[in-house]
């Protein structure tokens, strides 16, 4: 048998559908954000990011990495081995405490990653619950797809943010059935945020446990970064709040926060915390020095912010297709896989600016897109270059102008392949 013959023909459908996807070779310059190095063809050259989920600029604050290269050199580079082996480091100790303070919980637990963590807790509740039902918004990442999957517990699927299709759901469950709720604050893809209050509310009137993703929003919303639970007084609602250690935070990792007993559970029974090995000491010395740093600034909020908005209105007065969103994601429709990626090929290649293209399956076709994230760092005049950049690819490319000249677009309902979904982790 050619084994072989079984992976070529994978990878070579996925060019066929021109989905295959090619890493740019990047390197980050400290101190530069957000610039980088881009190499290719054995040549060097500088160029500007702006898709990255670095979505503040703290991956590169002086705190953050003093407190990386103090950690680093006190405890040395990796932690050991697993949790239940090596012992907890006291870096991962304060972390989960400052975690459980942000969200205003009893306790926190800190997974590799943000992947992980959804995975591993939802998994972990919905089996742990007797003959559980799951209802799962239809546009949620794909770890919080995987999660329910292997809870083996029955799940059903909630168009988007339809609130009368989730009552449904639930009403047809019965008030004493176990039921999880599984969504998140804001969606990547499109920018738009969850009815956290409203799916509160029904979670209280059907007796159902609340499971928020908060990837998107924590270091972002609310006073003191903890997402959007915490700018709209929600947070006390929700029984589990997962969040990033790897987007506004600047480093790497996944939690989540919760009661006591809830966390406890997880860390007694999720096989995703009990055998993979811990996180750093640095790393998690990190993410605590910049989680505290967002604690008490509210200056890289502001200017996100400011920057963000800043950016939709000048793409926008200059007539190009810039999508609705209620966040900091700015997408730029396309509506074509090939266009998509020779826009992004011709940005980088032609005006040194790198926007990576966003295809099936993690959005529908016909809804192919450039996912833009503005940072504080983007000055007025980066979204100005910006602007003409896009500008001049739209017209020498062919790409519309105007969303009525797209591509008939797919079904906005959910696809869920098998492994691959919305960008993040």
């Amino acid at each position: 048998m050619d084994y072989q013959r079984f992976f070529s023909e994978a990878i070579d459908q996925l060019h066929a559908e021109r989905r295959y996807r090619v890493f740019a070779d990047l390197e980050r310059i400290a101190g530069a954000f957000p610039r980088a190095l881009w190499r290719a063809n054995g040549q060097s050259r500088e160029i500007t990011v702006w898709c990255s989920n670095d979505y503040i600029g703290m991956g590169q604050h002086p705190d953050v990495i003093a407190a990386m290269q103090e950690a680093a050199g006190r405890m040395g580079a990796g932690a050991g081995g697993t949790r239940n082996i090596s012992g907890t480091t006291h870096p991962l100790v304060e972390l989960e405490a400052e975690l459980a303070d942000l969200h205003g919980k009893e306790a926190a637990l800190v997974f590799t990653s943000g992947f992980i963590s959804n995975e591993a807790s939802i998994s972990t509740i919905a089996r742990l619950l007797p003959d559980a039902l799951v209802l799962s918004d239809e546009l949620n990442h794909a770890s919080m797809i995987e999660g329910v999957r292997r809870s083996g517990a029955e799940k059903k699927i909630f168009r988007h943010n339809d609130l009368a299709h989730l009552e449904d759901l639930l009403k047809s469950a019965g008030r004493e059935r176990a039921k999880l709720i599984v969504f998140e604050s804001v969606y990547s893809m499109d920018g738009d945020i969850a009815p956290i209050a409203e799916i509160a509310d029904l979670a209280d009137k059907y007796n159902a446990m609340t499971y928020i993703d908060e990837v998107h929003a924590v270091g972002m919303y609310g006073a003191r970064g903890g997402g959007i639970t915490e700018r709209e007084g929600l947070a006390h609602r929700i029984d589990v709040i997962e969040g990033t250690l790897a987007k506004a935070f600047g480093v790497i990792g996944g939690y989540i926060s919760s009661s006591a007993a809830i966390v406890d559970a997880i860390r007694s029974y999720a096989p995703g915390f009990i055998f993979t090995t811990a996180l750093p000491p640095a790393i998690a010395n990190a993410a605590t020095a910049s989680i505290r740093h967002l604690k008490n600034s509210t200056v890289e909020r502001e200017a996100h912010q400011r920057q963000a908005e800043r950016t939709k209105d000048v793409l926008r007065a200059a007539g190009l297709p810039v999508m609705p969103s209620q966040t900091h994601i700015v997408p730029l429709l396309v509506g074509d896989p090939e266009l998509c990626k020779r826009a992004t090929d011709r940005l980088l290649e032609q005006h040194g600016i790198y926007i990576q293209p966003i295809n099936y399956p993690t959005v529908p076709r016909g809804t192919e897109r450039l996912r833009i994230t503005p940072t504080p760092f983007h000055s007025d005049a980066l979204i100005e270059t910006l602007r003409d950049a896009l500008l001049e690819t739209w017209e020498t490319l062919g790409i519309p102008f105007d969303e009525t000249e797209q591509p008939a677009a797919a079904s906005s309902g959910r696809v869920i392949p098998l492994v691959v979904s919305k960008s993040g982790g």
